[in-house]
């Protein structure tokens, strides 16, 4: 069953291409009710919304849910899908007026100062709850600076097959061409739930950061700040996520809410007026509880094409033979808290398990020949091992793996 609601609109993407199915496509409400479904809510305003199951992905009602819109400061989901997991909560940064020097004239902030420190997990504060575009180019330039954290948004983006999403800013200032949907967004929030320190930043209501130095005390001072996102501790269940407001992208609202053992993911962008967003996402929420078992899907939220379960075979066989190396010639696991440091420590551990192996070659040959001379005064043949008990067999592949894992390394760093 299909409604149509206001004058169609232009899409970025073909109905029988549209990602996650036909019907999310179309330019129109659509949903699929059965027998004793309650009723969409009336009055729904914003040019486009979508409310889905996050844990299904099945998407149960929409309005032009792949249509392209400027996507305000919920594209700090995006940011922090894409940055969050490179750096340990604990680790402090010391701020730089350069990395301040770039943000939007009449950004949200949340206050940080320069020349001081902050810790990590201060700066996902001021990203969620103040919407803090000087705490993301901060982040941006820990990540090697705004172009490459934009590059990597971008490549996120891909992975997780949100092809209406363009980025130009890291923090979803407006910027020519810089756009996404309601389709993208809510794949957005879905996937950073999945992280434990992306779904305790957004759900958290208040905290204190870091301020000035005390100008009697030389002290450090706090201040409180408190989350915009105006459901967040008033509508039952609510978990987050991120709320914006522009100028150019009108209000746009991802929240997510768990109810009975069941989460749903709802976003609204554009509406008639910019504090009818909490409104109708609530409505949509109330709505899509009320409505289990009682719809049809319209939709699937697909799935991020970087997971393990949706690696291609060939990704699969790599990480299963890398597991069958020996302990001295895994990648190490680190925590990354620099730029640079594990491709560096890898690079260095080929190149000793490929001295090793050669070495032990080396010594087998010696071996081999010394077992020949043996055998022709009558010394029955026994397999040729290493000091270390590997037979000539295992060295044969050792040494192969080193040479390809050295052959794939130097690859990888001329690209």
């Amino acid at each position: 069953m299909v409604f149509a609601v206001g004058a169609p609109a232009a899409f970025a993407q073909d109905a029988g291409s549209a990602v996650g199915g036909e019907r999310l496509g179309l330019q129109a409400v659509q949903v699929a009710p059965l027998a004793g479904a309650p009723a969409l809510p009336s009055g729904l305003s914003g040019r486009s919304w979508l409310v889905a199951d996050a844990g299904t992905g099945e998407v149960l009602a929409a309005r032009d849910a792949h249509l392209r819109l400027p996507p305000a400061s919920t594209l700090k989901m995006l940011f922090a899908d894409t940055v969050l997991p490179k750096f340990d909560r604990s680790i402090e940064h010391q701020v730089t007026p350069g990395e301040l020097a770039d943000v939007g004239v009449g950004s949200s902030l949340v206050g940080v100062k320069e020349n001081l420190p902050y810790r990590v997990e201060d700066l996902w504060r001021g990203v969620f709850l103040s919407s803090g575009n000087d705490a993301v180019h901060v982040l941006a330039h820990m990540n090697g600076g705004v172009q490459q954290t934009v590059a990597e948004m971008q490549a996120r983006a891909q992975s997780l097959q949100a092809n209406d999403t363009k980025v130009v800013s890291p923090d979803g200032y407006d910027m020519p061409g810089q756009v996404s949907s309601a389709y993208d967004l809510t794949l957005f929030a879905r996937a950073g739930l999945r992280n434990a320190d992306f779904r305790s930043y957004c759900s958290t209501r208040t905290a204190h950061f870091p301020g000035g130095l005390d100008k009697t005390t030389g002290q450090r001072i706090s201040f409180d700040i408190a989350n915009t996102d105006r459901l967040l501790g008033k509508y039952p269940g609510l978990i987050g996520v991120k709320n914006g407001y522009t100028t150019n992208a009108g209000a746009t609202f991802t929240g997510a809410a768990e109810r009975d053992g069941r989460t749903l993911l709802v976003t609204v962008m554009h509406p008639e007026a910019q504090g009818r967003v909490y409104d109708e996402a609530a409505s949509l929420l109330d709505w899509g509880f009320a409505a289990a078992g009682k719809v049809q899907p319209v939709g699937q939220l697909v799935g991020d094409l970087g997971d393990s379960e949706t690696a291609s075979p060939d990704a699969a066989s790599e990480a299963a033979d890398a597991t069958q190396l020996p302990p001295w010639s895994r990648p190490p696991v680190l925590h990354n808290s620099g730029a640079g440091f594990a491709p560096a420590l890898w690079s260095a551990g080929i190149l000793g398990a490929a001295l090793a192996v050669w070495g032990t070659a080396r010594a087998a040959v010696r071996r081999r020949t010394a077992a020949t001379a043996a055998g022709a005064s009558g010394v029955p043949d026994a397999p040729v091992v290493s000091s270390s008990g590997v037979s000539r067999d295992s060295h044969r592949r050792l040494a192969r793996r080193a040479r390809a894992l050295l052959h794939g390394d130097r690859h990888r760093r001329t690209r």
